[in-house]
């Protein structure tokens, strides 16, 4: 038997704790990719400390979304030093790159979950919802392919030189009976409308007598990302300074995407222009965001348009999501009065006005519960057919 030194024992023994320590926390946090929002303050052993990046956001909100790198096999706890932005169903969760999500369940610590790592996840993502981006906008074009009742074109530049798109679905080939808008991502964070918006277009184009009413009837002006830096940025983009994309709709609009919007749509529409959504996400929990609704208009036509929508709404849904009419918010209660609106008018607003138009209503989709529900990409995209079915019973009356 060989008789090694204390001290060669004790280097030894030194040595392999630091290398044990080193080996649970060799992982990596970012949020260097699309999307992307995070803060990280400390780090101790498997315990990360972190927040939300508010930027330019006037106040608190809550969107955030990271990625974990060499965490496989690991099981790492995080803590949210801000509030607690983490929503009633627990953080979303990909293995995929943000292709699919899954949510990981409500968390018995308030602003904190626990992650166990599988032992091949060697890149993991995690958002406040499911998120989406330009690559799932592309990913949905290409499962569509080359379609004749779908163009995708240009709106505009956004500040940093992204192009905004502007698709068009349905009767493309001469003049329709009537015509759509729907704006999505005025808010960049509220991202469960991107999935709902994938339904509803899907629905348009589908094989069928549905998709076949539409292309002969109907032409869809479509916007899905009226933030579109804010989207890929990962802003929070409610509540930004010096004020939020869906408070610019007055004449003098700072953003070259509500700026071309004003300026296209009324030489686009040509007065055939009857239906206006503007899709949004609520707060993070609580009365009026863990519901779907109209958000009531303050012109009293507008409010008579809306009720008879929701009635069409309530009577069209076949999916998992159940929107119910009376859950619509009527103006000057709640949050919905002319305080919130300070700024500057919104899209639901400017759109009232145009010329044609029967009914501009902004609908609020919460981000993982609905009635008691789950919101996910399948189910968002489900409300999005129903959304569908109860666009054309209205328009074509």
């Amino acid at each position: 038997m060989i008789l090694l030194p204390k001290s060669f024992l004790i280097l030894a023994f030194l040595l392999c704790a630091a290398t044990t320590a080193l080996s649970e926390q060799a992982f990596q946090i970012d949020a260097n990719f699309p999307g992307g929002n995070i803060q990280v303050t400390k780090i101790e052993s498997n315990t990360v400390s972190l927040h939300q990046d508010l930027r330019d956001t006037a106040g608190w909100w809550f969107y955030w979304c990271f990625r974990v790198r060499g965490g496989a096999g690991k099981t790492i706890s995080f803590h949210f030093t801000n509030g607690n932005p983490i929503g009633v169903c627990g953080p979303a969760v990909s293995l995929d790159e943000g292709a699919t999500w899954a949510w990981l369940g409500h968390q018995p610590k308030p602003a904190s979950f626990t992650y166990i790592f599988p032992p091949t996840a060697d890149s993991v993502r995690f958002c406040f919802g499911m998120g989406y981006t330009q690559t799932n906008l592309d990913s949905l074009l290409d499962r569509i392919g080359p379609n004749p009742a779908l163009k995708r074109e240009t709106l505009c530049q956004s500040r940093q030189g992204r192009a905004v798109e502007r698709l068009r679905v349905g009767k493309l080939d001469g003049e329709p009976r009537f015509r759509v808008m729907v704006t999505c991502r005025a808010h960049s964070c509220e991202m469960m409308t991107s999935y709902l918006l994938e339904g509803l277009m899907e629905t348009a184009l589908a094989r069928g007598l549905e998709g076949e009413w539409f292309r002969q009837n109907v032409e869809m002006l479509i916007i899905p990302f009226v933030d579109k830096d804010g989207v890929e940025d990962g802003d929070q983009g409610k509540n930004r300074r010096p004020r939020d994309h869906n408070r610019d709709y007055d004449e003098h609009s700072i953003y070259p995407e509500t700026k071309a919007l004003r300026e296209f749509v009324p030489q686009w529409s040509r007065g055939k222009l009857r239906l206006a959504l503007d899709l949004h996400c609520p707060n993070i929990r609580g009365e009026f965001s863990e519901v779907i609704y109209l958000v009531g208009s303050r012109r009293p036509d507008s409010w008579r348009a809306q009720q008879r929508f929701g009635g069409i709404l309530e009577r069209a849904q076949t999916g998992p999501l159940v929107y119910h009419a009376a859950d619509n918010l009527p103006f000057g209660q709640q949050w919905n009065t002319l305080d919130n609106f300070k700024q500057g008018t919104s899209a639901a607003d400017w759109a009232a006005s145009l010329p044609g138009v029967k009914m501009a209503t902004s609908l609020e989709f919460p981000y993982a519960n609905a009635g008691g529900r789950e919101v996910n990409q399948q189910t968002a995209r489900a409300f999005g057919q129903d959304l569908a079915r109860a666009v054309r019973e209205y328009v074509d009356r």
